[in-house]
């Protein structure tokens, strides 16, 4: 078996150290929105740039949470939640990401029509991949998003916030809340639709107390989803 989730009523890390990640969510927020507008402006840019940036900022951020977790003596194992001891965890935790995405995809695709979004994704046309190069670092991109914001939003940010209230669900909405505002570029719309995606991950994370199977889900939606833009978009 793997190892146990850490005791999940204990904080993390202290609070002037989830303040400061909490600066830096609000600037993750503001600078993407700025790109973005940049971005949009000047649609016949390369994306090679802007996949790099991203790829490192969110490594730099999970650096900063991983040393405010070491500081209160915790690891970054704890807040994924243990380790594979062996193929049949693996597996196990590859069927539960896939039906979770298969179950959270049409919920998704509802609260898009509720909420109007446009279908052809006028609010993020400018960030799908199109050449070789772009397509590779789009898929690094993916599988950064699903390693990096799995952990700060869900393994540091819904622990904190779960600790702090004593209350699962004040944890997953308020987590859900900081993730769907870091994607706040795409338009108000895809923001509510994000931040209530990023609930449904805090629940699989409570649930399994586990981050690999969103990790997984996360990584390959974001990979898929961009690919299929491409060949809509074509």
């Amino acid at each position: 078996m793997s190892e146990p989730h850490a005791n999940p009523t204990r904080p993390v890390a202290g609070l002037t150290h989830t303040i400061g990640l909490l600066i830096i969510i609000a600037a993750w927020a503001w600078l993407g929105a700025i790109g973005a507008g940049n971005m949009r402006a000047n649609s016949g840019r390369s994306l090679i740039a802007l996949y790099s940036t991203t790829i490192a900022f969110e490594w730099l951020v999970l650096a900063y949470v991983v040393w405010g977790v070491r500081r209160r003596r915790g690891s970054l194992r704890e807040l994924i939640g243990g380790i594979w001891a062996g193929g049949r965890d693996f597996g196990r935790d590859v069927l539960v990401a896939l039906g979770f995405w298969f179950l959270a995809l049409p919920c998704l695709v509802v609260l898009g029509l509720v909420l109007g979004i446009d279908h052809n994704a006028q609010a993020v046309r400018f960030i799908v991949p199109h050449s070789k190069a772009e397509i590779t670092l789009w898929i690094l991109v993916s599988c950064t998003a699903g390693f990096c914001e799995e952990i700060i939003f869900r393994g540091y940010l819904q622990r904190q916030f779960l600790a702090w209230s004593n209350k699962a669900l004040v944890g997953i909405l308020l987590s859900a809340v900081a993730f769907g505002g870091v994607h706040a570029y795409q338009g108000a719309k895809q923001t509510v639709r994000l931040g209530v995606f990023g609930a449904m991950f805090g629940i699989l994370a409570y649930r399994r107390r586990s981050l690999r199977p969103g990790m997984m889900a996360h990584a390959w939606n974001d990979a898929v989803l961009g690919l299929a833009m491409r060949a809509i978009l074509k």
